[in-house]
């Protein structure tokens, strides 16, 4: 043993020679620490009194790293209080001190407000301090009725404010719901707060939760409704892009019959729009003028597919369907297969959609000098007596029973549980998060008339729903019902491997319907004997909203921007194959190749598309197909 115990001591001192001989070698070593004293590093030791690294703190733990670290809801908490300019508050300005105290204090209680609002001119639910937002709104009710006290008047967090649903800039609900705690001993306390509101939010009524109730937590599901207007089901205009490529597909495809008989109810729309309206103006014209309008009115296809520059209508269209978005991790999901986990949110537009593009002023200035300032009135007059009577034709259509049958046909192909990697974004086909479940998809049967033009109101109710997913949802019914195609039949290919490009309708008709709280009221509330939470007991009211605030908004909306007819109108015109599922070749059309003439001469291409631009921009204003 002291043989061993030398050894070991003369080990030790070699190994501390070597060091030490190495220390002085080293320029970074603590023996060139009189030279360079701002090289020297404070040695590190941890509890069991084992050196560090020489100067270098040792990595933290996963778990020590986790627990210093906010998560990513806080962080964003803490991010939207920062002030980011100078604006003043929108909330409630500070009591003094001496209102705070004289103030008698009174219990809070955790309660449920039913709410419903018209989101526009709010830049959406979240509260913000320096902007309007529907809860900002409702938080100074509260503070003006005498529901918060004055104390907590200045800090939501100080209430446990917490939303059901979050819906986005002008986003309408005619239900949702935010759960905090309020003083409601006045019997009348509903009333006072909606004395103190805008008439476009509107409080349905209070209850009483348990203590630990959360809005966001206890709902089940989600109802939301979808307002269209019937004449979005028309078929595509004959001259148009899709138009004629559907009737070329169904001959080849022997499929015409059948596509035929989808379109019975609409067989002559065009036809008689034509000799009704567009004749008569026609007729009116010169030779030269009624040429230039025929061109911008009914441009022909020539029968090829084109792969172009993008921009103008061809980026519009390609935002509306998503085009070129590929899904977060798809590759690596590709090579290991693990799980897509970005976070999922409701159904909402979640940024600022692209406008459609405008006319170029300065083209059409250029091309209608020559015709001499008498045509040009001429020809504008045209052009707009053309609009008008295309618009009035549209807007006086009224949908055919038969056809809302086919609609509701695919509709119910929703219903169940499905793949929806196709219609949201950044999903893949294998990412479980991609299957939602539908529990019921209906169209009113009855269609709602607002200032003479026809909409149909489509509920969805489902567990929870993905960006886009509703507004996809129903541009693939819609769209394959306009072409005469077999919509139940597609919508099931769509849940394959296969990447599909789906638009997505304006969000212009989305709104919330209602929460849905089942499991909360079958067993916590009849535990506690708490009320159910339940819109179903104000749904005259709520009805009646709808059609004053809500339904008459949007109706004014479209009006105005044309907004529905507009993006059908590019879709239409759309010389690309990313929407050919929709022709009686199905998804495979999408697969068909490219010209070559287009392939090596896309400068050829964009010469003739700017000279057919400049003749059709020669007709201001026209929009109508």
């Amino acid at each position: 043993m002291a043989v061993d115990s030398e050894s070991t001591s003369a080990m030790e001192g070699d190994r501390k020679e070597v060091s030490d001989d190495q220390r002085a070698q080293s320029p970074d070593s603590d023996g060139d620490a009189g030279m360079h004293p701002d090289r020297k590093r404070k040695r590190f030791e941890d509890n069991n009194g084992r050196h560090g690294s020489r100067g270098k703190k040792r990595d933290l733990g996963r778990k020590e790293w986790a627990r210093d670290r906010l998560d990513k809801r806080s962080r964003n908490e803490q991010e939207k209080l920062k002030p980011k300019d100078d604006r003043p508050s929108v909330l409630p300005a500070a009591f003094a001190e001496e209102e705070i105290a004289a103030e008698d204090r009174r219990p809070k209680k955790k309660v449920a407000v039913l709410i419903g609002y018209s989101g526009t001119g709010y830049r959406g639910m979240q509260i913000s301090p320096t902007e309007r937002t529907i809860e900002g709104d409702l938080f100074t009710a509260f503070v003006k009725a005498g529901a918060i006290s004055k104390a907590n008047a200045t800090d939501p967090k100080k209430s446990s404010l917490v939303r059901c649903a979050r819906t986005d800039k002008g986003v309408h609900a005619a239900g949702n719901m935010i759960s905090l705690k309020l003083i409601v001993e006045d019997e009348d306390i509903v009333q006072k707060i909606n004395e103190h509101l805008s008439p476009q939010i509107r409080v349905w009524g209070i209850e009483r939760t348990v203590g630990s109730f959360s809005c966001y937590q206890a709902c089940d599901s989600r109802w939301y409704e979808y307002l269209i207007p019937s004449h979005a089901f028309i078929p595509p205009h004959p001259s148009s892009f899709l138009g004629q490529i559907i009737a070329q597909y169904a001959k080849e495809e022997g499929d015409e019959e059948a596509v035929a008989s989808r379109q019975a109810d609409v067989k002559g729309f065009w036809a008689g729009v034509e000799e009704k309206h567009v004749k008569p103006v026609l007729e009116e014209l010169d030779d030269e003028i009624r040429d230039l309008v025929v061109k911008a009115l009914f441009p022909r296809w020539d029968g090829t597919l084109h792969s172009g520059p993008e921009g103008g209508d061809d980026s519009y269209v390609r935002q509306l369907a998503d085009i070129g978005i590929e899904p977060k991790g798809a590759k690596k999901q590709q090579k290991k297969g693990k799980r897509n986990d970005e976070d999922e949110g409701d159904e909402e537009p979640a940024e600022e959609e692209m406008a459609p593009p405008a006319e170029d002023a300065n083209a059409n200035e250029q091309n209608t000098t020559k015709l001499g300032a008498e045509k040009r009135e001429a020809l504008f007059q045209a052009t707009k007596r053309l609009k008008a009577a295309y618009d009035s034709a549209r807007r006086s259509y009224r949908i055919d029973p038969a056809r809302i049958e086919l609609i509701q046909g695919a509709l119910n192909t929703y219903v169940g549980t499905r793949n929806y990697h196709n219609y949201t974004i950044q999903k893949t086909p294998t990412d479980p998060s991609a299957k939602r479940n539908i529990k019921s998809f209906v169209a009113n049967p009855e269609p709602i008339l607002i200032n003479g033009t026809e909409w149909l109101s489509l509920k969805v109710h489902g567990q929870s729903f993905m960006m886009h997913q509703i507004r996809k949802m129903v541009g693939m019914v819609t769209l394959l019902v306009r072409a005469g195609a077999d919509a139940p039949k597609r919508i099931q290919e769509s849940y394959g491997q296969d990447k599909w490009s789906i638009p997505k309708v304006p969000g212009l008709g989305l709104l919330l319907e209602r929460p849905v709280f089942d499991s909360y009221n079958k067993h916590q509330a009849l535990k506690f004997g708490r009320d159910q939470l339940d819109f179903g007991k104000y749904n005259d009211e709520i009805e009646a909203f709808k059609r004053r605030d809500i339904y008459e908004r949007i109706w004014e909306e479209e009006k105005s921007s044309n907004t529905f007819h507009q993006f059908f109108n590019h879709i239409d015109n759309y010389n690309q194959p990313h929407f050919l599922y929709l022709t009686s070749k199905g998804f495979a059309a999408t697969q068909i190749p490219l010209t070559k003439k287009d392939q090596d001469a896309p400068a050829a291409k964009t010469e003739a598309a700017e000279a057919s631009a400049a003749t059709s921009e020669s007709v201001p204003a026209t929009d109508a197909k």
